[in-house]
């Protein structure tokens, strides 16, 4: 790809603006903070500095530009972020090399094409404008229809594979995308076939699978033995885990409201936000995952759930949701009528739910009303049921304050003692674990010595003060490593400023990786300065440079030492290893 293109994009876009439709930041001075979306945090040490177009986790360390940033949280190889950013720039990319064309990309205009199949079928053919009769009567308008894209699969063997193959996609190919299904033959047939489809999209709005709800005109007969709903299975682009449908269309409003609306299903989605909950959110059908939590995090720490809340007997249910409390998100509840799902409420009367939807329960609240409701409290069966139920809830919570709340409420709930409810509390085993314990156990730090952080505080000095170089000697400039990009900086820096002999040759000039690390060198001592105002810069460098040289004089000593023990002894490693001990005595 040019590079021309590359800046292209870059100077069309803002790396901030990129960011924000991922994750939410706030202003801090000239730049802007957030949690870090890759690791687990509650302090923010994310930031991003618009006039350097950068960004820099100080957390965990990662940071780059736009294009890294797309790389890092789509898990993508760098054509596919190229991509992404080169649409949402409008940039045209000249260049459709292989290298470019990946084979994501490939999957992805897959995608496109068979949603562009499906929404001409719903309005072209007989039976998909029954299909689209179906949805205006199910109370989803034509602009959610073309919004959401929702199409329809016709009831034929291979329509959409045929249509796939004149296009020029492979056989394997179109299988990989997951639109079809390979017999025992080894031939393909489409995988969606007489269903409603409901495209799924990445964060980007890109289609990446696909839902479809059974259908069934007039005319046919119905089948009873076929699934009400299928998906697109595991490809390269989806992964029901880490995907929440209408994600792309409710970020911006996540962000705006600071809550995220959970619900079930497509529909519910598309209901949700025709009656002005855009901040709304489905799971397709799945148990929370972690990783669809993770994501949720980057936009709020507020969930509101809006499907059937069986705590006590639904253990994927209570997974999720003890998953969402171990993560920190401030959780509630909207208490639907018994049977009813958002998208029939909504049908039925759109002030109903909008009532349900200003007058949530507190995740503790629903807890106990709903197994107070559930279960006899007079009764010893019960009084266990309504135990089982609420002391994982109560044990997990992070706050011991607020745990004393949920044993006195529940003591006086059951008429006990407070003690006997922390006595049994204290044998509650609860196997979840903090994602952010799981993730520290396998990261592996990288072993930083002495001498690499005072060639990093000598470099954050001379960029506050380039005076500083005058006090690096040749001799200092000889000592530097030529591994520890610091160091190298640094003698270039001096040979650069003249204060030692060299460089006429134009060795001093940057690199661009030395360029890129300078910028975030300037970029973190903007934010955590290495120095306060009363300290003496040059009092510190020349604290460093004389520490620098003891620790390599000591290192030296070290090493005619090991010789000497080995029996290597003559009168020249002598003398050297008495000069070497004056010098250090001196210093």
């Amino acid at each position: 790809m040019p590079e021309s293109q590359v800046d292209e994009i870059k100077n069309r876009l803002d790396v901030a603006d990129v960011i924000r439709g991922y994750m939410k930041i706030e202003k801090s001075g000239v730049n802007l903070r957030g949690l870090c979306p890759f690791h687990r945090e509650k302090t923010p040490s994310f930031f991003v500095s618009p006039p350097r177009q950068l960004w820099r986790c100080f957390g965990c360390g990662i940071g780059g530009d736009m294009f890294n940033f797309v790389m890092q949280i789509e898990g993508v190889e760098f054509p596919d972020a190229l991509k992404t950013l080169a649409d949402r720039a409008g940039v045209r990319l000249k260049s459709y090399d292989p290298k470019i064309r990946s084979e994501k990309t490939r999957l992805y205009e897959i995608c496109e094409k068979a949603s562009q199949f499906f929404e001409k079928q719903l309005g072209s053919s007989s039976l998909g404008q029954e299909a689209r009769d179906y949805l205006l009567e199910r109370g989803i308008n034509d602009e959610s229809v073309s919004g959401f894209r929702i199409g329809f699969a016709p009831d034929s063997r291979n329509g959409l594979y045929e249509f796939l193959r004149d296009q020029g996609y492979s056989p394997a190919e179109i299988f990989k995308a997951g639109v079809t299904i390979e017999s025992q033959s080894s031939s393909y047939y489409d995988r969606f076939r007489g269903r409603i489809i409901f495209p799924i999209f990445d964060l980007n709005g890109q289609v990446i699978g696909f839902g479809g709800r059974i259908f069934f005109g007039k005319n046919q007969v119905q089948n009873a033995e076929l699934a009400k709903y299928i998906n697109t299975p595991q490809t390269l682009l989806y992964d029901k885990s880490r995907v929440l449908y209408g994600l792309d269309k409710a970020k911006m409003a996540i962000r705006e409201q600071e809550a995220c609306v959970l619900v079930e299903g497509y529909t519910d989605v598309i209901a949700a936000h025709q009656a002005g909950s855009k901040n709304a959110v489905a799971t397709s059908g799945t148990a929370l995952t972690e990783q669809q939590l993770d994501i949720i995090h980057r936009y709020t720490e507020n969930l509101v759930t809006a499907f059937d809340m069986d705590i006590a007997g639904d253990n994927a249910t209570r997974r999720g949701i003890d998953l969402a409390q171990n993560k920190g998100f401030n959780i509630k509840v909207l208490v639907l009528p018994e049977g009813k799902d958002p998208a029939e409420i909504i049908q039925k009367n759109k002030k109903t739910w909008e009532k349900i939807i200003k007058t949530p329960l507190s995740i503790g609240d629903f807890y106990f009303s709903s197994a107070m409701a559930r279960f006899d409290k007079k009764t010893p069966e019960g009084i266990r049921s309504i135990t089982n139920t609420i002391l994982p809830f109560i044990k997990q919570l992070p706050s011991e304050i607020e745990r004393s709340y949920w044993v006195q409420k529940l003591s006086s709930e059951l008429n006990c003692s407070e003690d006997s409810v922390w006595s049994d509390l204290s044998r509650i085993n609860v196997e979840t674990q903090r994602s952010d314990e799981r993730k520290a156990e396998n990261v592996e730090e990288k072993k930083i010595t002495r001498e690499d952080m005072l060639y990093t505080r000598l470099l954050a000095a001379v960029t506050k003060d380039s005076t500083c170089l005058e006090l690096i000697t040749k001799s200092d400039v000889a000592r530097l490593p030529k591994d520890f990009m610091p160091a190298v900086i640094l003698s270039k820096m001096s040979i650069k400023r003249g204060s030692v002999s060299g460089g006429k040759d134009g060795s001093e000039e940057f690199t661009g990786e030395e360029r890129a690390y300078l910028d975030e060198l300037s970029f973190q001592e903007e934010i955590f300065p290495s120095f306060s105002d009363d300290v003496d810069i040059k009092e510190e460098v020349g604290l460093c440079l004389k520490t620098l040289k003891r620790l390599g004089l000591q290192e030296e000593l070290r090493k005619l030492a090991k010789d000497m023990k080995s029996g290597n002894m003559d009168d020249k490693l002598l003398q050297r290893f008495q000069k070497t001990s004056m010098e250090l005595v001196k210093l």
